[in-house]
Parts: structure tokens; sequence; C-alpha cells
């Protein structure tokens, strides 16, 4: 069996491999026996290929595979008939992108050329393949009615009703596997949601039907007055129950919440995209939720909130559901503004088998961050963060999102390898840009490059850590910092 994934569409093959124990200064990659390039990263795109048809692609000294290219498919375009978007940015699209979405078979693509469509909730189905030419804009209203009524979702661990996403995929089924797959959405263009005018829209109103009906001690126990409120907005991309999905070559900004949310779903690839969402609080770029199989890499990040957020659930549903997201791969990513690449803090399913390498997150505000609460539940087990630049790697308890009723026991954190990284010991506060555009948030804050740190409870310190090959700067006099932790191995660290 081959080591090399392979990424099909009409005209190109895009490979991607894990980073090898002892990685080679470069790869050379063949194609049909013939040289065809070469790439110090673990991922690499031919082009130019013929649609349905079959190679024999090799990565030197990875490995050989068979690959077939996607054949071409009948093009839906939004602006001719039976649809008729007008694509001029001012009038409702809603009705003629969702009929040609309808139209759509296993052998057709929605094609949206340059254009900026206005639009309000779309619904994908199974073989749904959208694609959004250089130029075209598929652009979310900012009213909070355009994503009624609301559809069944998970926010921030729990399942509830929400608002629907701009671009929706599949039917909530925590007891179910996969019920919408094979599902394609790229291009060269814009995927952009309503924004910070439709969060702030979904929580005023939010709040004024909720009004009189929640404990005071519950609200005062939350992050903020917006917390509850806020937890029914949309998202920019919204897919539950789905597998094999690939997003690729897209901008994607300014969902109202998480842009990118995938829950109780398998085999998700996102490439080559830029997420933008400064501005929005919990602006996440790709949120991978009790989910599996989940793959990123080749995109940057500019998110008011975490570039990437890895969850499971939240005590207690998120105890009894127990479904875990597992085998996350996210390599090659750059993040040039947010919190960076973090686990939790809704981990009560389990968060197993992750591995992060080549990112560069020296602009974020955390790094890399595993976070939970004494009552989670659940746990991070089996993390490797290799060749990566980051302010610091944290291992870590958090006061917020810590309202509902506590798990039987704390979490568990376990098995972790941070190896060949430069932590900076400087990090940037995103948050502060919320109060103080290009005030704070552009200056950089002394920081301990490794803090690690487990739970009070028996069995619950952090466990099995090995750093190897650490380059601190900036690290001032106490660079590493532990608490709670049994089994941690220091090999070969610099401290400047």
């Amino acid at each position: 069996m081959s080591d090399i994934h392979v990424l099909s569409a009409p005209d190109s093959l895009t490979l991607w491999w894990e980073l090898p124990a002892c990685p080679p200064d470069r790869y050379e990659v063949y194609l049909d026996g013939a040289a065809c390039g070469a790439t110090g990263k673990t991922h690499y795109t031919i082009e130019g290929l013929r649609p349905g048809s079959r190679y024999t692609v090799e990565v030197r000294p990875v490995g050989k595979i068979e690959a077939v290219t996607e054949a071409e498919k009948r093009r839906l375009d939004v602006t001719k008939p039976p649809f008729g978007a007008a694509g001029d940015g001012k009038a409702d699209d809603t009705a003629a992108l969702q009929k040609a979405l309808d139209a759509c078979g296993a052998g057709d693509c929605v094609y949206l050329p340059a254009g900026v469509y206005r639009c309000g909730a779309l619904f994908g189905h199974s073989d749904t393949d959208l694609y959004l030419d250089e130029g075209a804009v598929l652009q979310g209203a900012a009213e909070p009615e355009a994503y009624a009524p609301r559809i069944r979702s998970r926010f921030e661990g729990t399942e509830m009703d929400c608002y629907a996403s701009l671009l929706n995929f599949g039917a909530l089924d925590h007891a179910a596997g996969p019920n919408c797959e094979h599902i394609r959405i790229r291009g060269k263009g814009t995927i952009r949601g309503g924004g910070y005018a439709l969060a702030w829209a979904t929580i005023q109103s939010e709040r004024e039907r909720l009004r009189g009906t929640l404990d005071p001690a519950l609200v005062a126990s939350c992050e903020n007055e917006n917390t509850i409120p806020g937890r029914v907005r949309g998202r920019l991309i919204g897919l539950v129950n789905c597998r094999d999905v690939r997003i690729t070559g897209l901008t994607l900004a300014d969902g109202p919440s998480w842009n990118v949310h995938m829950v109780y779903s398998r085999d998700i690839v996102t490439d080559h995209c830029l997420f933008q969402s400064e501005g929005i609080w919990n602006g996440d770029g790709w949120d991978p939720d009790s989910s599996e199989g989940c793959v990123l890499f080749g995109c940057t990040f500019r998110t008011q909130d975490d570039s990437v957020a890895i969850k499971s659930g939240k005590n207690p549903e998120g105890n009894v559901i127990n479904r875990p997201a597992r085998h996350i791969r996210v390599f090659d990513c750059r993040s040039e503004f947010g919190h960076g690449i973090c686990i939790g803090s809704e981990i009560s399913g389990g968060v197993e088998d992750v591995a992060i390498w080549d990112c560069d997150l020296a602009n974020s505000q955390y790094g890399v961050m595993v976070k939970g609460t004494a009552k989670r539940g659940g746990g991070v087990r089996g993390l490797t963060v290799r060749r990566c630049t980051a302010p610091r790697v944290m291992v870590c308890q958090v006061g917020y999102n810590d309202d509902g009723i506590p798990a039987p026991c704390a979490p568990v954190f376990r098995d972790f390898l941070f190896e060949d990284l430069t932590l900076t010991g400087q990090y940037r506060d995103a948050d502060a840009a919320l109060t103080a555009p290009g005030g704070a948030a552009g200056a950089l804050t002394p920081c301990a490059p490794v803090v690690l740190e487990g739970f009070d409870a028996p069995g619950h310190h952090l466990q099995n850590a090995v750093l190897r090959r650490l380059h601190l700067t900036g690290s001032g006099a106490q660079p590493i910092q532990l608490r709670r932790c049994a089994g941690v191995t220091l090999e070969d660290i610099e401290a400047l």
C-alpha cells in the first residue's frame, strides 16, 4: 500500500504524504516514469493532465501509486437558463443558485462565472460540485431571516437549533454515519458570509427572544453576555454527517461565526485556501468536530479566533455521544493573524491522533494550544507537532466555556511529541484588535515558549510528553513551565 494520498480533479492530481521520521531535503516527483518536479513540502500538484485518464505517480523516496483524473463534467452555468442568476451584487440570487444546486447530478458542476451573487442559505446534496471562477463572489446576506428556518446543528459542543450556514450539506445524526457524500467546493473565487453585521444582528435577535428566560448565574458563568445568544449563529460552510469532501483554491471569508465546520463527518480535505475573518468574534477558520480523517494543507489564515479548532463535544452531552475527533492532519499552513492551532476546549468525546507539521504560526497569539476545563471529561491523546515556528506551545486549563454539568472526571492529556520547533516567546494579541485595532494587536508580548499543565485529580496529570530539538528565543527567566505533569522528556533544548 502506498503512503501517497491523491486528490483528483479533471486536469490535475494533488498528492500529499505524511512527514517521514527522517525527512529528506527534497522529494522527487515522477509522472509515468518521467521526472516532473521536486519539492521540499509534503504535497505537490501536477497540472495540465487529461480528464478521465490513468497515470502512474511516484514520489521518491515515499512511494508509487496509480491515479485517475476525474472525468470532465457538464457545466451548469448559473447565469444561463433555466437558472438565470444576475450576479450583479444587487439582485437576490438565492432561488437561482438553489435551483442549480438541486439540478446538479454526479456528472455535473454548478459553475459561477465572475460576478457577485447575493444570497441566503443554500443547501447541497451528495455528488454536488460547486465551482467559483476567478472574480466570482458568493456573498451571503447580512439579515438573519435569510438563514431561517433554523436547522439542527452543533455549536461549542452542544447540539441545538441554529440558523443555517451559507452553504449546508448533510443532516445531523450523532448515532449514524454519513448521509451526504462526494462533495466538491472549488475554484478561484470567494465565498463570503454576512460577517460582523450578520453576527451582531443574530445575537441581538436571539437575546430578545431569550429575554427573561435565562438564569443570571448561568449568564455570569459564560465568557460574556453574548455567549448564549451567539450560539445560534450559522457558519460559512456547514458539513454534518458528510463524507468525501474537498474544498480547494478559494477565499473563505466572514462567516458570522466559524467558517468551515464539520460535525460527525469523515474524509474532509481543505487545501490551498485563504481564510479571512478579522473583526468577527468566534471567527474560527477550520473546525473538525467529532470528525475523522480531516486534512488541511497549503492554507493561510487571518482569523479573529482560532485558525484551526479541533473539538469533540461538551459535557455532559459530549460524554454521552462519545464521538472523538481523530486522525487529523494539518501541515504547510500559515497563520498571519489570530489564535493559531487549538485543540479544545470542547473535548468530551476525546481527541486522538493529531499530527501538525511545517506550519508557520509565528504571528499567532497561542501558537499550538491544547485546552480544557477540569469538568470537561474526555481528553487529548496522541498529538505530534514537528518542524513548526510558533510563539509557544501550551497544554493547559482554561476558565471560559465552562458552563454545563460536570463530567464524572477530569480530562486526560497524554502522549505528546513536540519536535524540531522554533518558539519565539513573543505573541501578537489578536483579541486586542476587537477593541484596539492597529494598536495593542500589533505589539509583541513576551511569553513562556513552553507551558505544559495537567489536572489535579490522581491519574489526570499530563502524561508522557517528549520535547526534542526545541529552539527557544526571547524566553525570559522560565522558558519551560511544567505543572502537574508526569513523564516529561527533554532532549536537545536550546534556549537563547
